[in-house]
């Protein structure tokens, strides 16, 4: 009796750890998706485009760096590759000049913010005025219609989600953060933009020196890859 009790523990453990390594290996695989309910309605953040289409994009967070700017968009230029540039409007009021350089070398602009705050600390009010002073200023001064959001540092809220929903905009975040506002390193920048890159990423980058001289090799091996450099519009359909 001792001995088909010991069976049956030894059959029921084994059935349970069976359906925690599946458990776990279908999280593994499933796709990250955070959905976010506020009054009944759903808000869900884009991390990721499009994975059944063969497009990448490269997202440019700015508040300094004119001058890389500009060199990123020749770069950019001389192979035909497009990107999202998300500007902070403190940054855009004093450089209205190169915003509407990166309008007229048909990229994207998406909003930013204006002031560089960590939205999750916001209320609703203070999301809308910075989202709207951005918005109001480029469609003014340039008559460009921003569409897109990404919080500063990735930080948002509820609240955060729905007043961007309510402005028109699609929140987006990222696939692939090089992190290159903290590590100068021209060739980690490079490594961590291309590691298992595939269609549909979504990847972070700033306007700094370092990451201005690894893009040409970024670009090149994109295209090695088969890999279509769009903006986040067009990789997310």
């Amino acid at each position: 009796m001792k001995i088909l009790d010991e069976r049956k523990l030894s059959i029921i453990t084994a059935v349970i750890l069976c359906f925690l390594i599946f458990g776990v290996a279908l999280v593994c695989f499933l796709p990250a998706r955070v959905v976010y309910i506020s009054g009944g309605t759903a808000y869900e953040p884009i991390y990721h485009g499009d994975k059944n289409q063969d497009k990448v994009a490269l997202t440019f967070n700015v508040y300094e760096g004119s001058d890389v700017v500009e060199s990123i968009l020749l770069e950019l230029n001389k192979r035909g590759a497009k990107a999202t540039f998300f500007i902070g409007g403190c940054w855009a009021d004093d450089n209205l000049h190169v915003v509407k350089k990166i309008i007229d070398d048909g990229h994207e602009i998406g909003s930013h913010g204006y002031y560089h705050k960590d939205h999750s600390k916001l209320s609703e009010e203070q999301n809308r005025a910075e989202m709207q002073l951005l918005h109001d200023l480029i469609k003014t001064e340039l008559g460009y219609e921003i569409k897109l959001f990404s919080p500063p540092s990735g930080s948002f809220s509820v609240s955060t989600l729905k007043v961007a929903e309510n402005l028109g905009y699609k929140t987006v975040l990222w696939s692939k953060d090089t992190v290159d506002w903290r590590d100068k390193n021209q060739k980690i920048v490079y490594n961590r933009a291309t590691k298992g890159i595939s269609g549909g990423d979504i990847v972070l980058m700033h306007p700094k020196e370092h990451t201005l001289m690894a893009l040409p090799d970024i670009l090149e091996f994109y295209k090695q890859k088969g890999l279509a450099i769009v903006t986040v519009s067009e990789c997310i359909g």
